[in-house]
């Protein structure tokens, strides 16, 4: 393979391929030679610190050796076989999988990503009940193929409708930006009433599933009340509707348990997942029901099928990434840094004018970034775009959201981080906010 320069990578891969979520001639793309743990190098060897696990997958760290060997090792064994027959990873991760996940989760269907998985779990839910609407929330993000997109609440979805019918959408339990004007002193858990009163008029018979991120990732880490997954799990059982907790982002210990569900002791009916089951060394989603739903399928065929279904490759990789989440203590680790990092946010946001609010759970966590604290406006996306700039500039790399959902920097490394590399990477957000400052009221 020809070795080529910094430049000839960009430049070829611009005009050649297209980036997702972009406008392509706007592109700035890292030319990303190696990485190892928290870090990435790029072409020209210049190193970052990974604030985002990439794309909020990258749990265990990046070329971890237990799961580049278990690719290795695969690999030089079986890569691929027919999705009808199976492979001794394909049974043990199934079975592993049953053993993490909360309650009764039983039987995984397997994907190659969160879009996948999510668009499977919605042939699922409407097999089982019966039942065609599937509810969603506002800000939410489920994925881009035709059902996921349906449900996907944010900006993503309006550019490409008319998508798939029956996706139906709510309010979420959003405290910052309330929708329903109450404080933390006045709230009568209006979001809860909202939702029956959407279920009401949309028919509780019609409604198959009701699917919620675990903890709303790209749309601003929105961490619900303590009691608000207990409370629509008791509204799906009231109707008969099926709970889905779309566990791609906010799973795989992200946020101190191995589920985000699992911090409020809510079992779903269904988890969909993907990112951080490999960790993202190999793509692989999962579609995880209970007992019931399983047993359903016995002896009823399940209109549901990828050439790539259960990947040798894929499942060797997220194996050996599950007993690395395990081995080297990561959901501990995430659960203690959460912590310690929740406080310097908070010390971040009473510093800086510019910070309007800032949402954590384990290392899951955003700062939301306002023109003006009283009013809470919007940050200017060319002022996140120069305080991305900065962050780039002292080798920091990590996710920047400016839209109408709000302005975010996040803050979400691998889970193998160690206290000191978060105050390092912590301290370079810190002179970087000054940017935000000076254009905040």
């Amino acid at each position: 393979m020809t070795k080529l320069s910094t430049q000839e990578i960009v430049d070829l891969s611009k005009e050649y391929t297209f980036f997702s979520w972009s406008v392509q001639g706007q592109v700035n793309p890292i030319a990303v030679e190696k990485a190892e743990g928290i870090y990435f190098w790029d072409a020209d060897g210049k190193r970052y610190m990974d604030f985002s696990s990439q794309l909020m997958n990258t749990n265990i760290g990046h070329q971890h050796p237990k799961v580049v060997k278990a690719i290795q090792d695969q690999a030089a064994k079986l890569c691929f076989v027919h999705p009808g027959n199976t492979t001794d990873v394909r049974a043990q991760l199934g079975k592993k999988l049953a053993e993490v996940t909360p309650g009764n989760l039983k039987k995984t269907f397997f994907a190659l990503g969160g879009s996948e998985a999510n668009e499977n779990a919605i042939k699922i839910a409407r097999f089982y009940t019966g039942r065609h609407k599937i509810l969603a929330q506002y800000r939410s993000y489920h994925g881009a193929t035709h059902g996921s997109i349906a449900l996907t609440g944010d900006y993503r979805r309006l550019a490409v409708e008319p998508v798939m019918p029956g996706g139906v959408h709510f309010l979420n339990p959003h405290c910052y930006r309330c929708p329903f004007g109450q404080k933390p002193d006045s709230c009568k858990r209006e979001c809860i009433s909202h939702l029956e009163e959407i279920i009401q008029y949309e028919g509780p018979d019609k409604i198959a599933a009701i699917i919620m991120e675990g903890v709303v990732g790209s749309n601003g880490i929105i961490v619900p009340p303590d009691d608000y997954w207990p409370r629509v799990r008791e509204i799906c059982d009231k109707y008969g509707i099926l709970l889905i907790s779309d566990e791609v982002m906010s799973g795989w210990g992200r946020t101190g348990e191995w589920f985000a569900v699992d911090n409020w002791n809510v079992v779903p009916d269904i988890i969909t997942t993907a990112k951080g089951i490999t960790s993202g060394y190999a793509p692989l989603g999962a579609v995880i029901v209970s007992d019931k739903i399983a047993e359903f399928f016995d002896d009823k065929y399940l209109y549901a099928g990828l050439t790539y279904n259960g990947h040798a490759l894929s499942c060797a990789a997220a194996l050996a990434a599950i007993e690395v989440y395990e081995e080297d203590n990561l959901i501990e680790n995430a659960r203690t840094l959460g912590k310690y990092l929740g406080e310097r946010l908070e010390d971040m946001k009473a510093r800086h004018s510019s910070v309007g609010d800032v949402r954590y759970i384990g290392l899951f966590s955003t700062l939301e970034l306002v023109a003006d604290r009283e009013t809470k406006k919007i940050m200017p996306a060319p002022v996140m775009a120069e305080v991305n700039k900065a962050l780039r500039a002292k080798g920091l790399f990590t996710f920047i959201m400016a839209n109408n959902m709000g302005s975010m920097l996040f803050v979400v490394p691998p889970l193998c981080i160690t206290k000191e590399q978060l105050d390092e990477g912590l301290a370079i957000i810190d002179e970087a906010l000054e940017i935000a400052d000076d254009s905040a009221a």
